[in-house]
């Protein structure tokens, strides 16, 4: 049986890198490295995950390891996405309750998530080159998602991913975390620290500093 495509599984099926997308030579070969070594794992670029009709979008960096590009599902299975979810569900973004895979049967109402990158890089540090590869994928699925008003970036690479997308220089676009930039067409673009288990662990961000952004980005409604 043949393997299930990202669009198979997206609110936004057009917007999606084909599962042995060749775009980036380095992610593709360790793609195949990884199939080999865990061949029940994801292991492609991995979709969209939420409401075709959301007004808030997030953007990430990329698929973790033992994450989404084992379950297929954004922030999916790795320690990130404990505090994403928590956070999402405690601002009325998502219902069900999150089990760490993708057939928990979570539904994100209002939300969707997008990443910068759509596979998994070495050592989780994309080269610049991927990062403008796989840029054309983010600037699809936000295009394809009509509704979104609010942008909110985790971390610095994905701050700069989705400046660009939206149209903002990034050298005008400075990042930091609770920065905010406007779009020409009125879009607002939040950032925050990543979620990451480093900058849990090294109390960079808290709850409280990453609930503040999802706070304001719903005073944006």
């Amino acid at each position: 049986m043949p393997l299930p495509s990202p669009a198979d599984l997206s609110p936004i099926p057009a917007a999606e890198a084909p599962r042995d997308c060749p775009l980036c030579p380095r992610l593709a070969a360790f793609r195949e490295e990884l199939r080999g070594a865990h061949p029940g794992w994801w292991n492609a670029p991995v979709p969209a995950f939420g409401d075709p009709e959301a007004w808030l979008a997030i953007v990430g960096l990329a698929p973790g390891k033992h994450g989404a590009n084992r379950t297929g599902r954004p922030f999916t299975g790795d320690f990130a996405g404990v505090l994403l979810y928590a956070t999402l569900e405690k601002f009325g973004l998502s219902e069900g309750v999150f089990g760490a895979e993708r057939d928990d049967g979570l539904r994100l109402t209002g939300a969707v998530i997008l990443n910068a990158v759509k596979c998994l890089p070495p050592q989780n540090k994309p080269e610049p080159a991927e990062i403008a590869q796989c840029r054309p994928f983010l600037e699809a699925g936000l295009a394809a998602l009509p509704n979104v008003r609010v942008i909110i970036a985790l971390g610095q690479i994905a701050h700069v991913a989705a400046a660009r997308a939206l149209g903002l220089k990034p050298s005008a676009t400075k990042f930091a975390h609770g920065a905010e930039h406007v779009a020409g067409d009125g879009r607002v673009l939040l950032s925050s620290y990543h979620c990451s288990r480093y900058n849990q662990n090294t109390r960079r961000l808290d709850a409280a500093m990453f609930e503040s952004v999802f706070g304001r980005a719903k005073s944006r409604t």
